[in-house]
């Protein structure tokens, strides 16, 4: 299968094999990789998080999985319960989910063909395929806010793009490295950019980032990949971040 190459077991986890030595966050926090509806992943790995750390998650908690409402009522309650140390960031997902809700006409089967059907189902809306257009979007596109309500879409609505502690800065897909972080735009935030991966950012500034399925997460060249392909693999991995040292945490290990 397309997927068995990231369904490889987890080891030990360990410091990052390259040199993490410059990586200086102003505390100690946690990332979370993507999500996907994976419930049973979330609540394994929040009881291997110390509650009193900041957490940030980067994103793409919804879709393809089958419990997508569940995993936004989850971090919702969570994020206002624990407010600045619990932080969730949006994904390209939970962009498209909102850009349907506002125009499904125009942009839903993009929704539908990349794993809207399944949040749908985890909202109690059934009876709609990859192909739904037209007017029968639109009276999905409304079934789906009344479901969510005001207040979950609200809340959707508010997630932050970007969340920096000294020089590491989490995001969903990744960073033009040719420009500074305040000339970054929202589609380079949630869909990424070619160069990513392929040059250095210059100003010492490290990126965690999900959204890209990597088959073990890595800390590398001022990045850190920490998207495992959830929902397909059945590990879920967060990273631990403090001054010179990067440590990763998955669902599929046994605790230490």
């Amino acid at each position: 299968m397309v997927w068995d190459w990231i369904k490889t077991r987890w080891k030990k986890p360990q410091a990052a094999q390259n040199s993490v030595s410059d990586i200086a966050p102003d505390q100690r926090f946690y990332a979370v990789g993507d999500i996907h509806g994976r419930l049973d992943l979330l609540q394994t790995l929040l009881a291997r998080l110390d509650a009193d750390c900041p957490t940030i998650f980067v994103g793409d908690y919804i879709d393809r999985g089958n419990y997508s409402a569940q995993v936004l009522h989850q971090l919702r309650h969570l994020s206002r319960v624990r407010g600045n140390d619990f932080i969730c960031l949006l994904g390209n997902h939970e962009e498209m989910l909102l850009r349907f809700t506002d125009d499904p006409k125009r942009v839903g089967r993009l929704w539908l063909q990349n794993g809207g059907l399944q949040t749908l189902a985890s909202f109690g809306i059934t009876g709609v395929d990859e192909d739904t257009v037209g007017a029968d979007a639109v009276l999905v596109a409304d079934r789906l806010r009344r479901a969510m309500g005001e207040d979950l879409l609200s809340w959707l609505h508010d997630r932050p793009l970007t969340w920096t502690s000294g020089n590491v800065t989490v995001v969903h897909a990744g960073l033009d490295p040719g420009k500074p972080l305040d000339e970054q735009t929202r589609q380079v935030r949630l869909w990424g950019h070619p160069n990513f991966s392929r040059q250095m950012r210059e100003d010492g500034q490290w990126v965690v980032h999900g959204h890209t399925i990597t088959s073990e997460p890595r800390a590398e060249n001022g990045v850190v990949s920490i998207d495992t392909g959830a929902f397909f693999s059945g590990r879920l991995t967060a990273t631990d971040i403090r001054a010179g040292e990067v440590r990763f945490i998955a669902t599929d290990e046994q605790p230490e």
